[in-house]
């Protein structure tokens, strides 16, 4: 099966091909056989209700500084593809937004992966609220009264805006820290949306865990451990990458979530689990297939693929 496959991502020149996920998946599509596109989330319009994209033409090689061929733009009718694969990085703004809403004209026919719809109704730090029982202590406001009760509660906090990604923002506020009411006037100064606050997690100096879900199913893991004086584990803000399997825990968290996910159409997801917790599931552009594969000996991007043309057939 030879397939026309539109990615639509961020500019390819600047990936790093060592830890992009959507350069794998490229790869394997194009080993596969299948025809690429790529184009930007601005070269996206709505036009007499056809959704076009001046999108190029792509070859990918793993070959740093020659990793990648565009031809000419032409604008492509994206109901005439088969595959979207809906990969820009957050942040998840309106702009995010206005892609989803653009893309759900041609999805299933168009199959849009993830599901744009639920995409838009998914994002990281809301989806994972569905799942009281599998994630930590959690207050989701603006309010200051809340927020100061919730700390009386749980003393040592996480505080974090409501759509942030990649770690930027995350705050630890321990029980003797001064800086609260000094923070929280600053996240009501930078974020019009309520902010998330969490019982801190001391696991997370063991690693934070991001577990990929291929199709509601778990593939592979990878934990991420912070370094010294650090609270993130985000690898690019200097977390280590450690070889990691599955706790029976981690196992019934990905069991109780899986089917939604299968459901909701989407299918490559990423999840962070901190200890016993459950405390994001990522559905816009995952990351971290390459360094599981690495570790792992697999090729989590075939699974991918797999799983998308299982859903042409």
């Amino acid at each position: 099966m030879s397939l026309k496959v539109a990615i639509q991502m961020d500019p390819i020149d600047a990936i790093d091909l060592d830890a992009d996920s959507t350069f794998v998946m490229a790869l394997e599509a194009q080993a596969r056989g299948h025809q690429l596109y790529h184009y930007l989330t601005q070269d996206l319009a709505l036009k007499n209700g056809r959704v076009m994209a001046g999108a190029r033409s792509l070859e990918v090689r793993r070959e740093e500084g020659n990793h990648f061929t565009l031809g000419e733009q032409e604008w492509l009718d994206l109901a005439k593809v088969d595959v979207v694969l809906m990969r820009q990085d957050p942040p998840f703004d309106m702009s995010y937004i206005t892609a989803t809403h653009l893309l759900e004209h041609i999805h299933p026919e168009t199959l849009v992966v993830n599901d744009p719809v639920h995409v838009r109704n998914a994002p990281e730090k809301l989806f994972v609220t569905h799942f009281p029982d599998l994630m930590p202590p959690t207050l989701i406001t603006t309010n200051q009264e809340q927020i100061l009760d919730f700390r009386a509660e749980h003393q040592d906090l996480i505080i974090k805006p409501l759509f942030g990604n990649g770690g930027a923002g995350v705050f630890h506020i321990g029980p003797d820290d001064e800086n609260l009411n000094s923070l929280l006037e600053l996240f009501t100064e930078l974020y019009r949306e309520p902010i998330i606050v969490q019982r801190y997690e001391p696991a997370v100096r063991q690693g934070d865990k991001r577990i990929i879900l291929i199709d509601g199913k778990a593939a592979g893991a990878l934990n991420r451990v912070p370094a010294e004086g650090e609270s993130r584990s985000n690898l690019h803000v200097g977390g280590t990458a450690l070889q990691s399997t599955l706790t029976p825990r981690e196992e019934e968290i990905c069991a109780a979530i899986g089917p939604t996910l299968k459901e909701r159409g989407l299918i490559f997801v990423g999840i962070d689990v901190i200890g016993d917790y459950m405390t994001e599931i990522n559905v816009t552009s995952p990351t971290c297939l390459q360094e599981i594969n690495r570790f792992d000996g697999v090729t989590l991007e075939a699974d991918i693929w797999d799983a998308i043309e299982a859903r042409l057939d």
